[in-house]
């Protein structure tokens, strides 16, 4: 039971219809490549730095549920990624990274799915936090993003 309640909050939070609004697969959906690389500001992040972001951060959470070793991410850093990336053809890496974040999420998913009842109070690999606690802070931390990508496209008007 538990388990089918963590797929819900990650699952509403990333692409599934909910009570909240728009959610992280929604505020990006249809987004074009001028919108997606727009700076709201010089040194702020765009939509497009935000949609990989997010992608690293399930990427961690996944790694952390899975004990799975670092440095096994598709692009090379951390946390936050220049986009659009200098000298690369944007409209196909802006595709690929969109699907960099689905690939993400599919396979958090399928980490937590294998999760049982007695796994959530424990620590994860790697740190202090509880499986609970990050399973529910990378849904929060997807709709915190979902509605800063709303903000920079009305700004963006």
């Amino acid at each position: 039971m538990q388990t089918e309640i963590l797929l819900s909050c990650i699952d509403q939070a990333f692409d599934h219809r909910s009570w909240h609004g728009t959610n992280l697969r929604g505020s990006i959906r249809g987004t074009d490549l001028e919108t997606a690389a727009w700076r709201p500001a010089s040194g702020r992040h765009n939509i497009w730095e935000l949609v990989v972001h997010a992608a690293y951060w399930k990427y961690v959470v996944w790694r952390r549920l899975t004990g799975e070793k670092r440095g096994t991410f598709p692009l090379k850093g951390s946390n936050f990624f220049e986009r659009p990336a200098r000298g690369e053809d944007s409209a196909m890496l802006w595709k690929s990274d969109v699907a960099l974040l689905t690939s993400m999420h599919r396979k958090l998913r399928a980490a937590v799915t294998e999760l049982k009842p007695k796994d959530l109070d424990r620590k994860a690999h790697g740190g202090n936090e509880t499986i609970l606690a990050l399973v529910t802070g990378i849904a929060a931390h997807d709709l915190y993003h979902a509605g800063q990508i709303q903000l920079i496209k009305r700004l963006k008007k």
